[in-house]
């Protein structure tokens, strides 16, 4: 029998995706990739949550109580938890960043 997960996106997670989709739609002048990188983000977010525990936990330097996993999307990384039956979806960062620092 299937676990079934809830979804939950916490407001920094949306704050660094409204970022990057207004960076890429008016300083880039390239709205319609900024949609299919949305589109896409939210596509792999919902494909990853019939299996959220399927992904290797980020190897992070700090302690955590809930490890973080990671989704790539292009050159970006959804980062999220599971917490009992909820993958809570946290940060959404630019990969060539410094993930260590930024989580």
């Amino acid at each position: 029998m299937n676990k079934q997960f809830s979804l939950c996106y916490l407001p920094q997670f949306e704050q660094d995706l409204e970022e990057v989709r207004d960076y890429i739609a008016f300083n880039l002048k390239s709205p319609m990739a900024a949609l299919r990188l949305v589109e896409d983000t939210e596509r792999a977010i919902l494909k990853c949550l019939e299996n959220p525990l399927g992904f290797k936990p980020y190897n992070s330097a700090r302690k955590r109580k809930q490890p973080y996993y990671r989704i790539n999307i292009r050159n970006f990384s959804v980062f999220y938890v599971v917490d009992e039956t909820v993958m809570e979806v946290r940060r959404f960062v630019y990969s060539k960043r410094n993930l260590p620092g930024i989580l």
